[in-house]
Parts: C-alpha cells; structure tokens; sequence
C-alpha cells in the first residue's frame, strides 16, 4: 500500500537519552537527520561488552539502521561517526551545558518521527562547539537555546516590542510577553535588563561571537537568566539539567 513505512531505514542521529529495559535491553532515544526524534530498542547491549551497546550513549553522534516496529523501532546495526561524551565528560561546564542541549532538544521534539533538520544540526553545532572547547560553554548553551526556541516559533523579540512591533529599542522585558515591550505593551512585573545584556543576546542569536565574547560576566548571568526564563515559560515545567549547568 502506499504511504506503508518501510520495514528497514537508515538515518543518521544524536543520542538523547537511554533508559533499561527488561534486563538486557535499552531504549535509545535519538534525533535523527531525516526522521526527526525516534525511539528504538536496542536488544542485548546491556548484557554484552560490544561496542554496539557504547555506540548509543548519549553524546553519540551514530550512522543507524533500524526495522520499524509495532510501538518502537528496533536498531539492527549502530556505527560511531563521533562520540561527543568523550570530548565533555570530564569538563564540567561542558558536560553540563551537553546534557542541557540534549534535554532541550528532547522536550522541544514532542512529537516523534517529525523532522527537524534545523534542530539536528543546532544540537549537531553545539556538540561540536563544546567538544573542541571552540567558545565558552555558557555562551554555547545560550546561543542553542536561544536558536532553538527560534526553530520551535518562540524567538524572543530583543529589538521591537513583542506585542506591537513597535520599533525599539525598547527598555522592559516581559518573559510572558515574549521578550522586548514598548511603555504602553508593558506589562506589570516586566525586567528592566541592562542593555548590553540584550546585544548579547542578539549577538548569540546572529552567530556574532566576537562580540559575545567580549561579553562581561554579569552581562552573560543576566542574558542566561533571561533565556532560561523564556524556555521554561514555553516549556511550561523548568529542565532538570539547567539547575546544574556552571555559569561561575
């Protein structure tokens, strides 16, 4: 029949996360390229010392086959193309900025088997950037945030007024207003941010890294509260792993 999905497909993914089944079994959770988030078995990895069962590991960034399966898919053959863990697991800022872009981009793919290319490759662009320590964890993580929110519909407004467009810049920040507010937009309870924190923001958003990086550190904590704010406003319930990341 036509639109009948394959029986066997292969795609290429980040490992999310990983939970046991049964006692030998795991169910990886990966964002694929081209079939956006899948959740697969992976039968006996708990009980062998393969390197199949290493490949899908969180951080992972794997080649896959899979057959498609009645509730979930099953992983047939998984090679490594890089194992991003090994490049953070012993820098703590780093590992805890990762394992905050994995949560994210988890929560963000709601529903599975969507695709989401852009995604894929802003987490596959985070990974990297933390792996080879190419900017500042922190400024990483903000940047995938910031951008993420931006594939999902949620870019803050940091310019205009995000209820009128009325053009800024503007002085007041209201997280349930989706960022920047003219006077009259304002609504009570809004922040007053200091404006060198928003061009920070704008610079994460644009890809500026020059100017993020000149960024100083009271500017960086108050744009991280900000973008926090906001996620956990669109997410409705707060990430487990933003309480952990090291902003020092």
């Amino acid at each position: 029949m036509s639109g009948t999905p394959k029986a066997l497909y292969r795609d290429e993914g980040v490992v999310l996360r990983t939970q046991k089944l049964g006692e030998a079994d795991r169910i990886v959770t990966v964002l694929t390229r081209r079939h956006g988030k899948v959740r697969a078995v992976a039968k006996g990895v708990r009980r062998t010392k393969s390197k199949f069962g290493s490949r899908l590991e969180p951080f992972s960034h794997v080649d896959l086959q899979l057959y498609t399966g009645r509730n979930l898919d099953i992983v047939s053959q998984a090679e490594s193309i890089r194992s991003y863990g090994n490049d953070v697991v012993d820098d703590y800022p780093a590992y805890t900025a990762g394992t905050a872009v994995l949560e994210t981009a988890d929560r963000l793919t709601s529903e599975e088997k969507e695709p989401s290319l852009r995604l894929f490759l802003l987490v596959i662009g985070a990974l990297r950037a933390l792996a080879d320590r190419t900017h500042p964890a922190g400024l990483v993580l903000d940047a995938f945030l910031l951008r993420a929110m931006s594939v999902a519909g949620w870019e803050p407004a940091l310019t205009d007024c995000a209820r009128c467009a009325e053009p800024g810049p503007h002085r007041h920040f209201s997280v349930p207003g989706g960022g920047m507010v003219c006077p009259a937009c304002r609504p009570t309870g809004s922040a007053m941010p200091n404006p060198v924190t928003i061009a920070l923001l704008e610079a994460l958003l644009t890809g500026d890294w020059v100017l993020a990086e000149a960024s100083q550190a009271t500017n960086r904590r108050e744009g991280s509260g900000l973008v926090a704010a906001l996620l956990q406003w669109h997410l409705e319930r707060g990430l487990r792993s933003l309480a952990l990341v090291d902003r020092s």
